[in-house]
């Protein structure tokens, strides 16, 4: 084809004699010469110009017989040798530090510490994707493929273990005391654990007049089962076992136990969170014949998480999967719960955790004190078609004597709860332990002869160096299944972390979420919810309320995912939260994904003061403004509180009622000064 190009069309694409194929796919090659129909000095100007068109069909024939190189190859890279190359001097410490809580690798629970042992140190293998072409099954445009001379490094987290260890600056962990947390040495343990502890009638006695106070204890005639651990130990004095209520020592892992014969059971033992254990837990039905059984392919090809060692699945998750492996490695007695079908429990069970300072010292030799750790368990089993009411409690069994030199203590616990098909579960967690935090510490302190500052009071309140962290794992396998829970931590330990997966697997499925956090002090605490909409047509509804007071940090990060095979899904979610002093921090972060495009899902967050409005209205009626304000933050808490159970509200009246404990605890976090009238809207 030929184009007739006026002349100062000409004088400006010609560069000397002849122009580059600028526009042909073949850049940088001459174009075949076109007789431009201009004359310039009386003569036919060639003109090499190709627009949009190609190569012609001389230059195509000559293409066809000139002989094509093979593609170069490129050799592999040695990814080994790249497996620690981002690890830093903090990432080594991290690993040290939970390394030095793992120990010599040695369990109690036979073949299931025995799994959990070879998961954490099963490097992820480093090797390159296959590269998949348009048309096969798990094609998708968002994969991201390497350069063949990059090499493959691990997650962060994975470089030296099986499962993500904290990080700093790892989305789990961020803004999360993980600085503190590892200058803390809880490698030690406390003495004779594996053991049932041995009470006489003096200290039962003493014991149960303590528990009651704390609000930790219901009488053998109004509960189904009461099972109480001090310290890790179980103390079968201060329980109330059956046949669906028991505990689980050392001697019920060994290798021909009935226990390990029920592969089901095994199973639940063997499960790790966050997509680590890679089998649902129920047949996901997807279309008429079609059952989801992978996490990592759920949405998939185009929205699925993946392998969950990627970088990309460890964004996602809470972190606590490592922590889950080491509580089954370290874990010396399991409270374990079986309900079977068609049975209405009409009263509530009770598991108790209670830390007593008696054997602390016996820890501490001179200056050097090493912390411990304790690792309780709760295997929870609700048949199809039952009912059951379940009660958690942590608290302090006994005060820390001011002549003791009580020692770092690190509660790591983990809770699985199975609720089959039209089965009924209602679960009250109370963290109480830590003591209480010291008021007035956002305060500026004024000095004066023989006065020690708020401040330096909290810094040297033993419990702040205590680090508490729950993992609760509730999966709903059955059709119709519904499970109600209520979290509220109001505890003093200087570190607590509470992490609730919720995964709804079979059509029908309900989750309803509540939690309450109330802070203060110097503490630094740590939120993490995910509700997983897996099944079609599950419905969730969670609200989450926080007070944060003094100096304390805390952060809020729930998770709602809904995926392709979730149709008609249901889902609410609201965090409200109220900031009591000029120094306090949060971090609330909402998040929804949907997959799904027949959903109805909503989500928010609110932070602020105690409204001025309420307050006038209070003060108007000679209510005066601190017992105003006190109304007001009781108020914001009973919401959460009032929906837990009557037998765990107990007596109005009562000292040891949960409205009377968290009043207690309000008034310690009440602020003082000119903030105590001062209403402020306040938000980071």
């Amino acid at each position: 084809m030929k184009f007739l190009i006026q002349s100062n069309v000409l004088s400006l694409l010609l560069l000397g004699g002849s122009t580059v194929n600028a526009f042909s796919p073949h850049c940088g090659r001459r174009a075949a010469p076109f007789i431009g129909a201009s004359k310039h000095q009386g003569r036919a100007i060639p003109l090499h110009v190709s627009i949009g068109l190609g190569p012609d069909a001389d230059e195509a024939a000559v293409e066809e017989k000139s002989p094509k190189s093979p593609p170069a190859v490129v050799p592999e890279v040695d990814h080994e040798l790249f497996r620690t190359s981002r690890l830093t001097k903090f990432d080594e410490k991290c690993d040290d530090w939970f390394d030095s809580i793992l120990g010599d690798g040695n369990g109690s629970m036979g073949t299931i510490s025995e799994e959990a042992l070879k998961r954490l140190n099963q490097l992820p293998a480093l090797k390159r994707q296959p590269v998949l072409e348009y048309g096969q099954d798990e094609w998708t445009p968002y994969a991201s493929n390497p350069l063949p001379t990059s090499p493959i490094l691990p997650a962060y987290g994975l470089e030296q273990h099986g499962l993500p260890i904290p990080r700093r600056n790892a989305e789990a962990w961020r803004n999360f005391d993980v600085a503190g947390m590892i200058g803390t040495d809880y490698s030690g343990n406390f003495p004779e654990a594996g053991t049932d502890i041995a009470l006489d009638e003096s200290t039962v006695k003493e014991y149960t007049e303590t528990l009651k106070s704390n609000g930790a204890w219901i009488d053998d005639a109004d509960c189904a089962g009461r099972l109480v651990y001090i310290n890790g130990r179980f103390a079968p004095a201060l329980s109330k076992g059956s046949s669906s209520v028991r505990n689980l020592s050392p001697k019920d892992f060994e290798a021909d136990s009935e226990l390990l014969k029920r592969e089901e059971i095994v199973n639940y033992f063997n499960h790790l969170p966050d997509g680590f254990t890679d089998r649902l837990k129920a047949d996901v039905p997807s279309g008429s014949d079609e059952f989801l059984t992978s996490y990592g392919k759920l949405s998939c090809p185009d929205h699925n998480v993946g392998d969950a060692t990627g970088q990309f699945a460890v964004n996602t998750q809470q972190g606590t999967a490592c922590f889950a492996a080491l509580n089954s490695l370290k874990a010396s007695a399991v409270a374990f719960v079986e309900i079977e079908d068609n049975v209405n429990m009409d009263k509530p069970v009770l598991l108790v955790n209670a830390i007593s300072s008696d054997v602390d010292s016996e820890l501490a030799e001179g200056d050097d004190v090493t912390g411990v750790s304790y690792n309780p368990r709760s295997l929870i089993v609700v048949g199809e078609n039952s009912n059951l009411s379940l009660v958690q409690s942590c608290v302090d069994l006994k005060a820390v004597d001011k002549s003791e030199k009580p020692v770092p203590i690190f509660h790591n616990g983990y809770t699985q709860i199975y609720v089959k098909g039209g089965a009924n579960m209602t679960h009250a967690y109370l963290e109480e332990s830590g003591g209480m935090v010291t008021s007035g510490v956002e305060n500026r302190f004024e000095g004066g002869e023989g006065l020690v500052s708020p401040r330096d009071v909290e810094s040297q309140r033993s419990a702040l160096r205590n680090t508490h962290f729950e993992t609760l794992d509730v999966h709903v396998t059955g059709d119709d299944g519904k499970y109600v829970g209520t979290y509220m931590t109001f505890g003093g330990n200087g570190r607590s972390r509470l992490g609730v997966s919720a995964s709804l697997l079979r059509p029908g499925a309900h989750a309803s979420l509540n939690g309450f956090s109330l802070s203060g002090g110097a503490q630094r605490t740590d939120l993490r919810t995910t509700i997983h909409h897996i099944g079609q047509a599950t419905t969730s509804k969670q609200s989450q309320k926080t007070m944060i007071g003094g100096r304390a940090t805390t952060s809020f990060r729930g998770r709602i995912r809904v995926e392709q095979s979730a149709q008609q899904t249901e889902s609410q979610q609201l965090a409200r939260t109220i900031l009591l002093s000029e120094r306090a921090r949060l971090w609330a972060i909402p998040s929804l994904e949907i997959i799904a495009d027949d959903v109805t899902c909503t989500h928010g967050a609110t932070v602020s003061d105690l409204s001025d409005e309420e307050q006038f209205y209070l003060r108007a009626r000679g209510i005066d403004p601190v017992t105003a304000r006190n109304i007001l933050m009781y108020g914001f808490a009973n919401d959460i509180g009032g929906t837990v159970e009557p037998f765990v509200q107990g007596r109005a009246d009562a000292q040891s009622s949960l409205k009377n404990r968290i009043i207690r605890r309000l008034e310690n976090a009440v602020p003082t000064g000119e903030r105590a009238v001062k209403g402020e809207y306040q938000s980071v």
